[in-house]
């Protein structure tokens, strides 16, 4: 599929996120010339962004293979597989080490920001030698690559989904955006002044607006008059709890239970059938006014939120502007390669349910231009980062002209179904801030209580009276531990 000439162009990978940075160690494994063109100064600019977020997923599932072994013979010490990193973990002991080793860091471009692709001396309207002619990757500064291939792990971080129930902006959505948080505010750090004593909407159903409540949740016991609504499109929030205690990663059943707590103890007020069609500002100044959300109904009929903050936790969605001279086939409603679409339908599938794939499904009528990670997901919200990894590892050997390990394409996921359910409550306790001696302490002082407590709720936080352990700690805790204790209506006290 490439040159294997002494002096055939690069394949150009845009993105240095940990998919990025993985195709270029399996490119670099297998001697294909690369250049990985970063828009931001360092790498994983994105991950640097949530870096205060912890990860459901344990180092296991984020590390790369190729990576690995590249980082193994520099000396790297890799971290314990069943740890579970922040985003600042996984940039600081595995990407960032990675981006500075000699196989690739003489390969990376930082602030190189693409902004189309094409092929060079053509458009998209011509067939003739199309294959054989390099593409075009243009860069913000007017400067322009070419490459044999391109990998375009740019991912969706830059790209956040409206506010508007609909998909399009809300109506004065734009003109109230000094109001609005997109993504993973950090409510103990930067973002802390926004939402402390205040009250923050919540608009989205998946892991980020989950982490956002429960950050939010433990933020209102340390500032008074701090209040949370959670606002959903959908009638019933049970999709957003997970898998609870059946979550093969038990982190994600853990932040799923502890959400549940949150609704059903009420200190989340849940808003659901909230459907934004408007965004009033109640004021100029968002240090001090307020802005109101108001959803409309198929009848005319309004409700409204009055907040001091909102937080749009609505996912992300892929920048196809840069591809329009390309010969791209697109699922019509994920925006998804068209052959990929079907296994990660949110409406079907998990993260963990995906179907492993590669260079097959993430191929175009375009040939030699792929689309990977998150990207590849368009507007899919399943996707986890050992998916990507694996779709790499796939392109890099097709690209290398190696079709066996191009179409063997293998890969194990975590999906609901049995796990741990001790594993899980040390996830949440880790995410919570406790030791693993105290979790310990936990357990077998609310074993104690259970004879006397009406609910395993009850009874562990009677525990944590007697320990002097924070009770919305343990009341997190509580709605994970219930079904451990056989107590499954036991979420809150």
């Amino acid at each position: 599929m490439v040159d294997h000439s002494p002096d055939r162009l690069p394949v150009v990978v845009i993105g240095a996120g940990p998919v990025g940075l993985a195709a270029a160690a399996h490119l670099a494994e297998r001697s294909v010339p690369f250049v990985v063109l970063e828009a931001g100064d360092t790498p994983a600019a994105s991950v640097r962004a949530w870096s205060h977020i912890q990860l459901f997923s344990p180092w296991e599932f984020n590390t790369d293979p190729a990576a690995r072994r590249l980082l193994a013979a520099a000396g790297w010490e890799e971290p314990e597989a069943s740890a579970l990193p922040t985003g600042g973990d996984l940039v600081k002991q595995y990407l960032q080490p990675l981006a500075e080793l000699p196989a690739l860091a003489p390969h990376i471009r930082y602030g190189a920001e693409v902004t189309a692709i094409s092929r060079l001396g053509v458009d998209r309207l011509r067939t003739a030698d199309r294959e054989r002619t390099p593409f075009v990757v243009r860069l913000s500064d007017g400067g322009e690559l070419l490459a044999d291939a391109v990998i375009d792990a740019s991912g969706t971080w830059r790209r956040p989904n409206h506010v508007g129930a609909n998909g399009l902006p809300a109506h004065g959505e734009e003109e109230a955006a000094a109001w609005i948080n997109h993504g993973l505010p950090d409510v103990f750090g930067s973002d802390r002044a926004h939402h402390a004593g205040r009250h923050t909407v919540v608009v989205g159903a998946g892991h980020s607006a989950a982490n956002t409540l429960l950050a939010l949740a433990e933020l209102a016991d340390a500032e008074e008059g701090t209040t949370i609504t959670w606002a959903i499109r959908g009638a019933d929030p049970a999709a957003s709890f997970g898998g609870g205690t059946d979550d093969e990663l038990p982190a994600r059943g853990a932040l799923g239970s502890g959400l549940k707590m949150l609704v059903d103890t009420g200190r989340v007020t849940l808003a659901a059938n909230f459907r934004t069609h408007t965004v009033r500002r109640l004021g100029d100044d968002p240090a001090r006014d307020r802005v109101e959300l108001v959803s409309r109904g198929a009848d005319g009929s309004e409700r409204t939120i009055t907040a001091d903050r909102i937080v749009a936790a609505t996912g992300f969605r892929p920048d196809l502007g840069i591809t329009s001279e390309l010969r791209l086939e697109l699922d019509p409603i994920m925006s998804a390669p068209r052959a990929l679409a079907p296994l990660i339908d949110p409406n079907q599938h998990s993260c963990g349910t995906v179907t492993p794939h590669g260079y097959r499904e993430l191929s175009h009528p375009e040939p030699g231009y792929f689309t990977v990670g998150m990207k590849s997901y368009g507007r899919a919200p399943t996707f986890l980062m050992l998916t990507g990894y694996e779709q790499v590892r796939s392109i890099a050997a097709a690209l290398a002209g190696d079709m066996e390990a191009a179409q063997s394409v293998e890969l194990q996921l975590p999906e609901t179904g049995v796990c741990s359910v001790t594993a899980g409550g040390e996830a949440l306790a880790l995410r919570l801030g406790l030791s693993q001696e105290q979790h310990e302490q936990l357990l077998h002082a609310t074993a104690k209580h259970l004879g006397t407590s009406s609910s395993a709720a009850e009874a562990v936080l009677a525990a944590a009276t007697e320990l002097g352990i924070d009770h919305t700690a343990a009341l997190q805790l509580a709605a994970y531990a219930a079904e451990q204790f056989d107590a499954p209506g036991a979420t809150g006290c």
